[in-house]
């Protein structure tokens, strides 16, 4: 007979991976927040107004690519707080899809995923 759902301990499990996958995702988000709120600590006012328009120019391309990291951070923190959410309803571990259950693998290496490997395949034929 095939499972329809993880055990209450599996579940456990999940949740412990979880928690702390979701508290380096918070310490990783905080970090490039920080560094976004941060002024340019290199400092140019004794350069050239050349190189001045380089490094803002350069610093301004660090800040959007921080920013998108951060952005990425931000989806990946509610994933994963939606799939603790999962836990608790005891409905973390199924495909979305298919219904049936996640292979343990897939949610160790994914664990916010909500499709089986069969279903996210079948997304892109």
């Amino acid at each position: 007979m095939e499972k329809s759902r993880y055990s209450d301990q599996e579940l456990i499990e999940f949740k412990e991976l979880i928690i702390k996958k979701l508290d380096g995702a918070k310490d990783e988000l905080r970090i490039l927040t920080e560094s976004l709120q941060s002024e340019n600590e290199n400092g140019t006012d004794d350069t050239g107004s050349v190189y001045k328009t380089l490094e803002d120019g350069s610093s301004t391309l660090q800040k959007e690519s921080t920013s998108q990291l951060a952005a990425r951070q931000l989806k990946f923190i509610q994933n994963l707080e939606a799939a603790l959410v999962r836990i608790e309803n005891k409905t973390y571990g199924i495909c979305r899809v298919t219904g049936k259950l996640i292979s343990k693998e897939r949610l160790r290496a994914v664990p916010h995923t909500t499709q089986s490997i069969e279903a996210k395949k079948n997304q892109y034929k």
